[in-house]
Formats: structure tokens, C-alpha cells, sequence
């Protein structure tokens, strides 16, 4: 019973790779001969420089390594591994206790633990064995954290699905949002990066553009088409959008962090904005941004009222509006591109032009799925807002 037990175990180390580094060739053998009998994949390397190599190029679970070596140490020998991998197990051999490395400089490299070199290895297989029971868990925490990931990605996508069909409603009620959002999207993106913002700041401006008027599914279709100028009262429901969006999007922890571009896109530097008044640095960074986007876009595009803005005519708004309706400093960015990148401009309105019919087939296509009970998230998320 003891001996298949033996054999159980031994063949469970068998999936774990230890790499042992001593410059004396002896110690690495007895390590051979000792690990390879309870089971371990094991490597030997007598050169410090090799060992380091190998980490690179190779996978090993857990390293045994002399402290006193040469051409150098083997506390510099972490110091390298440790530039390119942060996970290796790391156990330090030492002749003497004396000769152990200062604990500040175990704790700084991470070294998992030591022990005195002896003929017998009782105390290093302890070790070795608590260092594998470490190494077991961290995996299969990791595999853990992969399938929740995986499963969190899957409902994010749905959910984002969801809210992307809301999105072609709302283009689908109003002629000038089509392709709208889209233009504000990478215009937003074109100022972030202007700005040399992070790539998780721009994949938010990204999004956040997107999304920036789903609020304007809950305003009604009368004053979303309307052809003329309108109403006090009916400009005042056009200003609730922000407020909605963010509503319909605080559902989700996925879009915590556009709803401060949906709600506070319309606030203006000077506080005049809609719909909490927010002035100067008390506007989020990114709506600022938004704004501009948003902004530059209405002004070019062709409405029922007013055919779209010349370019002089846009620079010369712009300028206009520095320190009131935009911050100044991201309205001086905005102009140098408008003045000198214009090209990047014109590629952003040539792009979203021609996508309009594949869009609605596509938001069609999307709907006849939701009826059809293919979508069971997008479904359930429709029937919530029903």
C-alpha cells in the first residue's frame, strides 16, 4: 500500500521541472540521484551563466541554487532571473548558516528559502516538497482566475452587445447620430492621443465616444427628428440624455468608467453646462476631451436646419470658445490638429460614411437573434429595460 502510494507521488512530481545550480560537479550529481528518485524532472547545471540561460528559454518550477559561486554569486544570479521572470520558485543552498545572504537581500529577490548544504537532504526535500505544494496552489489559483476571466469576458461581451443594439436604436431614430458616435469615438481617441495619454485612458475615450448619447433612446422620437428649432421644453428633454445614459450604463461595473464621459460630456468649462454645471477641473478629463469631439463633429455635420460648418468657420468657433465652453488647453491641441493633421481628420469622416448599410443589416440581423431566444443575455437585458 505504502510503495503505490510511493509511486502515486513520485509520478505527480514528474510534472514539475527543478533546476539545480552549483559549481561543484559532485553536489549536482548527488541532487540527480536523489531527485530523479522521488520523481522530479531534473536539470544540472554547474555554470551560473548557463543556468541563467536556461530559465529564459526554458520552463522550470523550481530552482536549487548554491549561494557561493563563481564567476559570481548566486544572489546575482536572482538578481538577473529575476529581470525577466517574477514566478520561479527559488531555494538557496549555503555551506554554512553564517555565510547566508542578509534577509533584506532574500525578502528584495523574492529567494522562497534556504537551507545548509549537508550529505543528507531530509531538510532541502522539505523544502523542496513545501516549495512544489506552493507551486500547486499558485497554479491552480491561476487556473481559477483564467476561467473566471474567461467567463467574465463572455458576459462583458454580451453585455456589451446588448448595449451596442441600443446604440443602433438610437441611430435608428435620429438621421444625424448615424456615424456619429463612431466619428466622436476616434476623434476623442486622435485628442487623447495628442494629449500622450495611456493606452487604458484612450480605450476608454474609445468606448466612452461610443456611447456618449445611448441616453437619447429614452428621449422621444418626435424631438429627435424634428426638422425645425426646438421648443424650451422640448431642449430640456434633449438634456436629460446625459442623466439616462448614465442610468441605463450604472448596471454594469464593465462601463464604471465611461459614465463619467456619458453624463458630463455637455458641461461646459465656465459651468453653464448641463446637466450638473461642473466647471473647469471639476469635469472629468476625459469628457472634456469628449466634448471637443462631439462638438467638432455637430459643427460639420450636414442637419435639416443648417448645412455643415466650414473649416475657417470651425477653427475660428473653436477659438472662440476657448476657456468657456472648453478647456483651454485641450482646445489649443484640437486646433493645431484641425490647422496642421486635418488629413487625420478627413480619414476619420471618409471612414464612417459607406458603414451605414452594413450597420442596420446588422442591428436586423441582431434583433431577429434576440427574437429568435439565440441571445439569452441580450434578451434578458432588453426585457429589463422594457
Amino acid at each position: 500500500m505504502r510503495k503505490g502510494l510511493q509511486n502515486v507521488q513520485n509520478s505527480e512530481n514528474n510534472n514539475y521541472r527543478i533546476i539545480a545550480v552549483d559549481d561543484e560537479q559532485g553536489i549536482i550529481d548527488s541532487l540527480s540521484i536523489f531527485l530523479k528518485r522521488s520523481g522530479y524532472d531534473f536539470t544540472g547545471v554547474t555554470d551560473p551563466q548557463e543556468a541563467i540561460e536556461k530559465v529564459k528559454s526554458e520552463h522550470f518550477d523550481l530552482m536549487i541554487l548554491d549561494f557561493i559561486m563563481t564567476p559570481f554569486h548566486g544572489d546575482q544570479v536572482v538578481e538577473e532571473i529575476r529581470k525577466f521572470n517574477k514566478e520561479l520558485y527559488i531555494l538557496l543552498l549555503t555551506g554554512h548558516k553564517d555565510l547566508a545572504p542578509p534577509l533584506e537581500t532574500i525578502r528584495r529577490l523574492d529567494i522562497q528559502g534556504y537551507c545548509e548544504k549537508s550529505d543528507k537532504f531530509d531538510q532541502l526535500l522539505l523544502l523542496i516538497e513545501s516549495g512544489i505544494k506552493s507551486i500547486k496552489q499558485m497554479n491552480e489559483i491561476k487556473h481559477i482566475n483564467e476561467e473566471l476571466a474567461d467567463t467574465y469576458e463572455k458576459l462583458e461581451n454580451a453585455y456589451l452587445e446588448s448595449i451596442q443594439t441600443l446604440r443602433y436604436t438610437v441611430e435608428a431614430k435620429d438621421t444625424y447620430t448615424r456615424g456619429h458616435s463612431d466619428r466622436v469615438s476616434e476623434l476623442s481617441v486622435l485628442l487623447g492621443k495628442k494629449m500622450g495619454l495611456s493606452d487604458q485612458d484612450l480605450r476608454t475615450l474609445q468606448i466612452g465616444g461610443l456611447f456618449h448619447d445611448i441616453g437619447k433612446i429614452g428621449v422621444p422620437d418626435t424631438i429627435l427628428q424634428k426638422d425645425s428649432k426646438l421648443t424650451d421644453d422640448e431642449y430640456s428633454e434633449i438634456k436629460n440624455h446625459p442623466s439616462i445614459g448614465a442610468h441605463i450604463l450604472s448596471t454594469a461595473t464593465l462601463f464604471k468608467d465611461i459614465i463619467p464621459i456619458v453624463k458630463h460630456h455637455h458641461e461646459r468649462y465656465d459651468g453653464h453646462g448641463y446637466p450638473s454645471q461642473l466647471k473647469g477641473e471639476e469635469i472629468p478629463y476625459l469628457a472634456r476631451i469628449t466634448a471637443i469631439a462631439d462638438s467638432f463633429d455637430a459643427m460639420t455635420s450636414k442637419r435639416t436646419y443648417r448645412d455643415s460648418l466650414p473649416l475657417e468657420t470651425v477653427i475660428s468657433e473653436f477659438k472662440r470658445c476657448r476657456g468657456t465652453q472648453f478647456d483651454p488647453e485641450l482646445d489649443d491641441a484640437f486646433v493645431d490638429i484641425l490647422e496642421n493633421h486635418y488629413d487625420e481628420i478627413k480619414e476619420i469622416q471618409e471612414k464612417y460614411k459607406g458603414e451605414i448599410k452594413e450597420r442596420y443589416l446588422n442591428l436586423l440581423l441582431y434583433i431577429f437573434k434576440i427574437i429568435l431566444g439565440l441571445s439569452f443575455y441580450s434578451k434578458s437585458f432588453i426585457l429589463y429595460f422594457h
